[in-house]
């Protein structure tokens, strides 16, 4: 696109300075025509330059004789004469005719002086129709002049008379106004070449203005030089604007996550408060009641702690936290650990999970607590987001990275929330006990597979399950 409007802009200054240049020559011609006689007939190239023709033309002269007036001209001066229309007339040294081939009527035999530098001067001065050149020349020790008259229709005099001071001022004069009238044009094309090229910027500034404003509405036609730019100034629209609406649903999610999380500490809090306002205070309890209270005084707590741990840990994640401690484990027991405590848990004992494995050790550089964190995390999701009867397959495949594969067989996901499945804030907190947690789980599932430069994908459909594969 550079050298496109290089280019442009190139070509407009040489455009001007041609157009300018061609403006100058037919302005000169006009000058030139202004002085010269109109007229659309043309001579022959020979007669291009008349008074060196005329000069020239004393070789066609010839007198044999002692006679001054045997002079005449030969037949291949004549054949020149007819075929340029031309006349002559030759005269002795008094001024009176001794030839004449052709002369118009009109010419007098003898002319004065005065008559010769009158006609000589000016176009029609002897003759009306013809413009007369003179030469002369010497036979036999007599001087001859001759005339020679040319069609004024092909050649015609004009006499300037100037003085030094007066040309110089005329010349000044016509440079001015050439520069001048140059000038008006040069500014007049170039505002309108210099246009084409504005015009563009002027729309992509204003672009870019509504841009910073926020007005990501308008559509800017790509065409010209400039469709590259304006292509991308629509391809930038479109991306702040999408930015703009996940900005909106983001606070809206941020927002109502914020909102459940106080809710989830608010609830245990007043729980912890209220049972602990009742084994302080003067209440007659029971010891097994006092030992009720305080298992779920811990329990609350133990819960509260929980959440504030994985808010801390999706900060740190979030912000590139690398304080993780891998050492070399065996991803296969971390991950079958994981499935026996959970079946071991009384609320989960009925679940079906089936584990699969072909090799007893892989061994990854890994921090176990933050893995465990991940596969409970997933597997918590699995059962406590369907029925009591949803099949889980846990597997393990080995072939250059290791693959742990979670996959259910229950309610699966919808395709408009699976796209936003590992966004933090977008589930929120769900209240009850069958949903304890922070809402974080999957965000910090991502982030922690992420950070042992892994990755983790998610499969799901409506009626069918879902599937979760983590590579390590």
């Amino acid at each position: 696109m550079k050298w496109k409007i290089t280019f442009r802009y190139v070509l407009s200054v040489a455009a001007v300075t041609v157009i300018i240049l061609i403006l100058n020559i037919i302005l000169g011609l006009i000058i030139f025509n202004s002085i010269k006689h109109d007229s659309n007939q043309t001579i022959n190239e020979y007669v291009n330059d008349p008074e060196n023709m005329t000069r020239n033309f004393e070789k066609y002269l010839i007198n044999k004789s002692n006679d001054i007036n045997k002079i005449y001209i030969n037949d291949e001066g004549k054949n020149i004469l007819d075929e340029e229309k031309l006349w002559i007339q030759i005269l002795d040294e008094e001024g009176k005719e001794i030839y004449n081939y052709k002369k118009p009527n009109e010419v007098k035999t003898k002319h004065t002086p005065f008559e010769l530098i009158h006609g000589y001067k000016y176009s029609g001065g002897i003759d009306k129709g013809s413009t007369i050149f003179f030469a002369n020349k010497k036979m036999n020790n007599y001087q001859y002049s001759y005339i020679i008259g040319f069609p004024m229709y092909a050649v015609s005099k004009t006499i300037f008379t100037y003085t030094t001071s007066f040309i110089s001022e005329f010349i000044i004069n016509i440079i001015g106004a050439f520069i001048i009238i140059d000038s008006i044009i040069a500014i007049l094309i170039g505002y309108l070449f210099s246009k084409t090229l504005t015009k563009p910027i002027k729309r992509i500034i204003d672009g870019v203005d509504d841009l910073s404003e926020g007005r990501y509405e308008n559509y800017y036609k790509e065409n010209g030089v400039y469709k590259p730019v304006f292509g991308k100034l629509n391809g930038l629209s479109e991306t702040l604007k999408d930015n703009e609406v996940e900005r909106k649903k983001l606070d809206s999610m941020r927002n109502e996550w914020i909102a459940n999380v106080s809710h989830d500490i608010k609830t245990p809090l007043a729980s912890i408060k209220g049972y602990s306002e009742l084994i302080s205070e003067d209440y007659d309890l029971s010891n097994e009641e006092i030992k009720k209270y305080s298992q779920i005084i811990n329990n609350k707590s133990v819960y509260i702690k929980e959440l504030v741990d994985d808010l801390n840990l999706t900060m740190k994640l979030k912000n590139g936290y690398t304080n993780i401690e891998k050492k070399s484990k065996n991803i296969v027991n971390i991950v079958k650990n994981c499935v026996i405590d959970i079946l071991n848990e009384p609320k989960y004992e009925n679940i079906e999970i089936d584990f699969e494995c072909e090799n007893d050790e892989v061994f990854r550089n890994v921090d176990e607590m933050l893995i465990k964190r991940v596969i409970n995390n997933l597997l918590y999701n699995a059962i406590i987001h369907n029925n009591n009867k949803v099949k889980i397959d846990v597997k393990i495949k080995v072939n250059i990275s290791c693959k742990i594969i979670i996959e259910d067989f229950g309610k699966g996901i919808a395709k408009e929330d699976l796209k936003y499945i590992f966004d933090r804030y977008y589930r929120g907190t769900n209240t009850g006990e069958a949903h304890k947690g922070s809402g974080l789980g999957m965000a910090i599932a991502r982030d922690v597979i992420i950070a042992h430069n892994g990755d983790i994908n998610i499969d799901s459909k409506l009626g069918e399950g879902t599937r979760i594969e983590i590579i390590i």
